[in-house]
């Protein structure tokens, strides 16, 4: 490719919406170019670079054993209604109807449609196992689209469902993509480490992971273990066993005690001259519209996907003050455990405390020596809470939990029968039996991964591309295109390279040395051969971008070097 050919302009600065160092670079770079909020527009360079991944993706995939297929983007309403997810996927599902009335969406992912078309296609156990995938454009109407491609309404996405006959052969096609995630992500160049992670609106019966790229830009938590391998996202993450944070309770009754204005926790710890973790919170929740009271400690944070899944329910918020008053006849802050007539649910480290300081259910005052099981009836106890920093590790109880940003690169998940079910696919066991076939899902963000990659390979100047996704794999710059000797020289590198199967881009445009380096850093380009004055000798300056430092060597040595540096390694 000839430079003053490429359709590309870059820019000097970033347009001031552009957040995250990612979006900036890319846009700054002319890799993609914004339509509307969360709609992109991928120019030739970030073309390639997508390309790129996508094949790394489609090798590993068919290693492991899947498939390729297409399905439809617009998906009919009634396949989502069968699933029972088209009332509860909420607002970023987008819906739309045809000329003739009938309900479709633009698909977000793919489980209904796949388990149709599965059901209609396998009808016995001898076509089992198989795992398609399919790399298309997904849209979900982002509430806040924001950093670039990392949070968009219409993005491209790798997903791959796998059937099996059993929960054993899930394991497997499970551990499959597992491996093959890991592989890709590898060869993508990122820092990224695989964790558990909560289903969300995509469900099942089994476990997950998360992908997740470690980025200071990433909007998710990581709880990760100093001493072990555990980690986790903050809404699955685990806290392992503390001591009580409070001394045994005595026999004395809970006692009123005047706190007036004391409605927060810092408030009330202050006036009473205690610490958070000796006082009872007590949050009311609206589950599903019926209201429930969560119990935490009071230096804790309450987990709602926890309390979620716990409860069971689609829809989970926190009551309003007038819901509050009229369920505990206190107003908010003021708000206790005792004679509450609503389920109870109590986080372990409630009952850990022996005692403790909570809501009088009466304005201005809170009860001393607190006692759960004496003072009031819990339904249910368990792990409702975010996991702190510090805290000790579920898995080995000798680290601490450390946490990390990361941006989700890709999930995968055991579905189990919550698709299949509903969408009848099913097939005839080796006894001629009716059995329900067994789901994992697995996505990668195609789209996401080029933007994560861009936010941890940069520098100050641009980009910094992995050998495998560059645009170009070698930028070949003369100083002056007015000096024959140069230009001469650096055609020759051109036809040279791109002879031997290198993807070398040429920077034959009339502009000024600066320009043309400036472009280069944006660009990322591994490997700048720069055509100067010492092109009367034979000799180019030879460039690492990732590395810098630059060395004056033969021309023909520097086809050799980027040969070299594009030769496939053993696995």
């Amino acid at each position: 490719m000839r430079q003053s050919s490429l359709f590309v302009n870059t820019l000097r600065d970033a347009p001031s919406e552009a957040e995250a160092a990612s979006h900036q670079l890319l846009l700054r770079g002319g890799f993609i170019r914004q339509l509307a909020a969360g709609v992109y527009s991928y120019l030739p360079l970030g073309w390639r670079v997508l390309r790129k991944i996508e094949s790394i993706v489609r090798e590993e995939l068919e290693r492991a054993g899947a498939q390729e297929l297409l399905m439809p983007a617009l998906q009919p309403a009634e396949l989502w209604r069968q699933s029972g997810r088209y009332s509860v996927y909420g607002p970023e599902l987008i819906r739309l109807k045809d000329r003739h009335d009938r309900e479709f969406a633009l698909g977000p992912t793919h489980e209904e449609v796949i388990a149709s078309l599965v059901k209609n296609e396998i009808g016995s156990y001898r076509k089992l196992p198989v795992t398609l995938f399919q790399i298309q454009t997904k849209f979900r109407d982002e509430r806040r689209p924001r950093f670039g491609l990392l949070r968009g309404r219409e993005f491209l996405m790798k997903d791959a469902y796998s059937f099996d006959t059993s929960w054993e052969g899930l394991d497997r096609s499970y551990k499959a993509m597992y491996k093959a995630y890991a592989r890709i992500f590898e060869r993508c160049g990122l820092n990224f480490k695989p964790v558990e992670a909560d289903a969300g609106a995509i469900g099942g019966e089994g476990g997950t992971h998360e992908f997740m790229a470690l980025a200071e830009i990433g909007e998710d938590t990581i709880a990760t273990c100093g001493a072990c391998d555990y980690s986790a996202n903050l809404e699955k993450a685990k806290a392992g066993p503390e001591e009580a944070a409070s001394p045994e309770a005595d026999e004395e009754s809970a006692q009123p005690i005047h706190t007036p204005g004391a409605r927060t926790i810092e408030e009330v710890a202050r006036f009473l001259q205690i610490e958070p973790k000796d006082i009872i919170k007590t949050l009311i929740y609206l589950a599903d519209n019926r209201p429930v009271a969560v119990l935490l400690r009071g230096d804790h944070e309450a987990n709602e996907v926890k309390l979620k899944n716990v409860l069971g329910v689609e829809e989970l918020a926190l009551a309003d003050a007038a819901t509050t008053a009229a369920v505990t006849g206190a107003p908010t802050g003021f708000v206790g455990p005792i004679g509450l007539q609503i389920p109870i649910l109590a986080d372990s480290g409630v009952l850990g405390m022996g005692s403790g300081t909570a809501g009088a259910n009466k304005a201005d005052y809170h009860c001393r020596n607190v006692v759960p099981g004496r003072d009031f009836s819990v339904e249910r106890t368990g792990d409702f809470r975010n996991a702190k920093e510090g805290d000790r590790c579920p898995h080995c109880e000798a680290g601490t939990l450390q946490f990390h940003k990361g941006i989700e690169l890709g999930h995968v998940f055991k579905l189990g029968t919550k698709y299949s079910e509903a969408l009848n696919a099913r097939f005839l066991d080796s006894n001629g039996r009716e059995q329900t076939m067994i789901m994992g899902c697995y996505g990668i963000g195609l789209s996401r991964v080029m933007a994560a990659v861009a936010e941890q390979k940069r520098d100050e100047r641009g980009l910094i591309w992995p050998l495998a996704l560059a645009p170009f794999q070698a930028h070949i710059i003369p100083v002056s295109s007015k000096n024959e000797t140069q230009m001469r020289t650096a055609e020759e590198l051109y036809g040279r390279l791109r002879s031997l199967g290198i993807e070398a881009i040429l920077d034959d445009r009339e502009e000024r040395a600066g320009v043309k380096f400036n472009d280069s850093d944006l660009f990322g380009i591994p490997v700048r051969i720069v055509v100067g004055k010492d092109a009367e000798n034979g000799r180019v300056e030879f460039i690492e971008r990732g590395i810098g430092e630059s060395e004056v060597i033969a021309a023909e040595e520097a086809v050799s070097r980027i040969l070299n540096l594009y030769s496939p390694k053993p696995d």
